[in-house]
């Protein structure tokens, strides 16, 4: 009986880490669905109606993509077809087997300054609210889960929603002149994209209700010195600002794919998951590089030079 009863919690704690890991782990998985009260369908439609500017994405041989919010006119802005696009980026890159880092960027030398206010307007209830940050929330997790290192490349201003998007990259580098400020409480509304529940993550609860309640305009220094950015970059030119955030991404990519994506995927796993749960994970993920070609060179390459 001992035995049965063992077995079967054995079977129900299998069952309950694949559960919860499987929204992690699967490509392609949202947090919300139609149980949630979410129609991704009927989003997208009215999303539609609101056009103006382009989420563009470059993949170099590298292995680094850039990703471009490309509403210039209205401080790279999203409108309802941006949102769209992005969705549809972030798919293009889950798939993206060659790609190893990413750097998320506004055209013209400014970041994002949130959404498109047309779309606002028009989406005014709390259904449509809460119907857009599902949509957004699910976009930004899967973005945030990528396993590609990300750097959010800020120039000019990241304001409201692009705060937030800056918030689901890996890292942040910022030039002298730029800043990064979480508008809401101005708009009489809280952040909706998952902005708060990372920068909790990324500055601590104490510094993250200070930067949200204040509206806090975090200018390059401030942004440096309470961690939201790892480095304000030496020049403000756009192309040479690009230029010197890839150098600083190479250092963190060097190596074959595979090896890297294991990285990423291993570190999000102990970033969402319980202990339990992100040690199996980091096993399953050693199976996939423990002996493959990458591992054997090196092993091979340190024979050589202890001979």
């Amino acid at each position: 009986m001992e035995l049965k009863l063992e077995m079967a919690k054995n079977l129900l704690t299998t069952s309950s880490l694949s559960v919860r890991t499987k929204l992690l782990h699967q490509t392609g998985a949202s947090l919300y669905n139609t149980s949630h009260g979410f129609h991704e369908e009927e989003v997208k439609k009215k999303l539609q109606q609101f056009p103006g500017g382009s989420i563009d994405l470059q993949k170099e041989d590298s292995g680094i993509g850039i990703l471009t919010l490309n509403n210039p006119s209205k401080m790279n802005a999203f409108s309802g077809v941006m949102m769209l696009q992005l969705l549809e980026k972030v798919i293009e890159l889950e798939n993206w087997t060659e790609g190893k880092g990413l750097i998320v960027r506004g055209a013209k030398n400014t970041f994002s300054s949130g959404s498109d206010l047309n779309a606002v307007k028009s989406l005014g209830t709390p259904e449509d609210g809460m119907a857009l940050c599902m949509f957004m929330q699910n976009t930004l997790t899967r973005f945030m889960r990528l396993p590609l290192i990300s750097v959010a490349l800020i120039q000019g201003r990241a304001l409201g929603g692009g705060a937030e998007f800056t918030t689901a990259c890996d890292f942040r580098l910022m030039t002298a002149e730029s800043e990064i400020r979480f508008v809401h409480k101005e708009m009489g509304i809280i952040p909706s994209w998952g902005g708060a529940a990372r920068l909790v993550e990324i500055i601590g609860s104490r510094q993250a209700l200070k930067v949200l309640s204040g509206a806090l305009k975090l200018d390059s220094k401030k942004a440096l010195n309470i961690g939201m950015v790892e480095e304000v970059l030496q020049s403000s030119d756009e192309t040479a600002c690009l230029g010197e955030a890839q150098e600083w991404l190479k250092q963190f990519i060097r190596g074959p794919p595979e090896v890297i994506r294991a990285l990423k995927r291993s570190v999000s796993s102990g970033k969402e998951l319980c202990l339990e749960e992100a040690l199996q994970t980091e096993k399953d993920l050693l199976g996939t590089v423990w002996g493959g070609p990458a591992n054997k060179e090196a092993i091979a390459r340190k024979g050589k030079f202890n001979k």
